[in-house]
Parts: C-alpha cells; sequence; structure tokens
C-alpha cells in the first residue's frame, strides 16, 4: 500500500470517484475494541469525499454513507486506473478498509 499525502486527498479522491462508480466495495471496520467488522458488503459504490472543513472521509454508496471521522492516513493499493483498495486510518486508530472489484457480468442466459 502507498501513503497519500493529506495535501492531495480532495484531488485524488475526486479523480478516482468517477473511475469508482463502475465498482462495488466491502467496508471492513477493524479496531482492537471491536474487532473485524464488515459494514457493506460489495455495494455499488457511488464515489468518496474529502471534507477538509469538517475532517471527515465519506464513503458514498448504494443505500449507505460512510463517514470517518479526523482521518490520519489514507493508504492506496493500486493505481487510479485500477484501484484495489484504499484504507483510511481515522483520529481513534480505527482502520476503515475498502476494498473494491468489478461488478460480476453473468453471461446472457440461453434462449430455447
Amino acid at each position: 500500500m502507498e501513503n497519500l499525502n493529506r495535501e492531495k486527498w480532495s484531488e485524488f479522491f475526486n479523480r478516482v470517484s468517477k473511475e469508482l462508480a463502475q465498482k462495488r466495495a466491502e467496508i471492513e471496520v477493524q479496531s482492537l475494541d471491536i474487532g473485524d467488522q464488515i459494514e457493506a458488503e460489495y455495494v455499488q459504490i457511488r464515489g468518496v469525499v474529502f471534507d477538509h472543513k469538517d475532517d471527515l472521509i465519506e464513503v458514498i454508496l448504494d443505500g449507505l454513507d460512510h463517514l470517518i471521522r479526523h482521518p490520519k492516513e489514507v493508504q492506496v493499493k493500486g493505481n487510479e486506473e485500477n484501484l484495489e483498495a484504499i484504507l483510511i486510518v481515522d483520529g481513534e486508530g480505527v482502520r476503515h478498509l475498502i476494498t473494491l472489484r468489478d461488478p460480476l457480468i453473468l453471461p446472457a442466459p440461453k434462449t430455447t
């Protein structure tokens, strides 16, 4: 995973959100207090936004907005065209792992 400088978060998320709209995301919250919890399991992702004024990152999914308050660190796996995962550590040390994948495209049913 590669660390992103905080100054680049807004620009990065604005650029990749267009590509993310074609993907599905799993959000796993990892903490010593609660263990590993799956908050969303491969739901259509709409985008990721860093709001520097309110100091939060919003992960927008179909039917769910996942808010990460006081983010301290952002790491990415892959590049902008083929992003595989985003790891965000919040102000309390909780890790939010967003794993991305392309939607499964099934062949058309055979007509008889």
